[in-house]
């Protein structure tokens, strides 16, 4: 399969996997092996990475040396709560810049906060940051964090945690024609048939955390997932049939066939 490049850097799988919700970290390790993800997400508010010197640390079991870390602003409701949150990431990693920037509207649905997103995209972009950034799939805001300098838009494909699927095809497809970032669905899967289609209409990546964690054997389910990104990239790079109502044409030759209406043979 191709290569993903964000930010200037390579990587071999287009899956991301999140860290949170495992039931221990030998698990998200296991978890993220069968994956084959090489960039993994982490949240600062809830995941220690440094902060809690006497308690086991994600460092332990996911080495940077080995995974790109991707911080993240989960459960930052404001602009200045994310900058905050990803400034103090920064200092834990030591100059790490690759993040991902999310800033929630309510704590029911989970929703992105549009206006507060690009607020904190624009003064993170500044700060020489490298923003990957969980949006609503409306184009024009999509379009308006790429010419705020973000390195990578990454659409819902439904509610985060609701595992709903892909609910809108048509504004990711929006999306995909119009960014020339990468594209990446972030949100809302639930299955391997999800993470298929999302790359089979062209995304460049699919991320996802509880898709994982909360099925019922997570290991199992992360080579599932590592399978259905694969599959659906090299069907988007073959391109599929086009789509009819009806089959005129037989999709075997009939030239030569024994036909009921030709005399037989005595």
């Amino acid at each position: 399969m191709d290569s993903l490049v964000i930010a200037g850097k390579t990587y071999g799988s287009r899956l991301l996997v999140g860290t949170g919700k495992y039931k221990d970290f030998a698990q998200t390790r296991a978890a993220i092996d069968a994956s084959g993800a090489q960039i993994v997400t982490v949240a600062i508010r809830r995941t220690n990475i440094g902060q809690a010197k006497d308690e086991p640390s994600l460092l332990e079991f996911l080495p940077p040396a080995k995974f790109t870390y991707l911080p993240n602003t989960a459960g930052c409701y404001s602009a200045l709560d994310a900058v905050r949150t990803l400034r103090l990431a920064r200092e834990l990693l030591e100059g790490h810049d690759l993040v991902k920037l999310e800033v929630l509207g309510d704590a029911q649905s989970l929703y992105p906060n549009m206006p507060e997103t690009l607020s904190a995209a624009t003064t993170l972009v500044k700060e020489g940051f490298k923003v990957m950034v969980y949006c609503s799939d409306d184009p024009i805001q999509a379009k308006m964090l790429e010419e705020a300098g973000c390195v990578a838009v990454m659409p819902l494909a439904s509610l985060i945690g609701s595992g709903m699927g892909i609910l809108n095809p048509w504004n990711l497809q929006l999306i995909i024609e119009r960014i020339q970032v990468p594209v990446l669905v972030d949100a809302g899967v639930g299955t391997a048939s999800d993470a298929a289609i999302a790359m089979e209409l062209g995304c460049d990546g699919v991320l996802m955390n509880t898709a994982i964690a909360a099925a019922m054997d997570p290991v199992l389910m992360a080579g599932a997932m590592r399978k259905a990104v694969e599959a659906g990239r090299e069907a988007f790079l073959a391109g599929r049939m086009p789509r009819k109502f009806y089959g005129a044409s037989p999709s075997s030759p009939t030239a030569g066939r024994i036909s009921s209406s030709q005399p037989q043979a005595a």
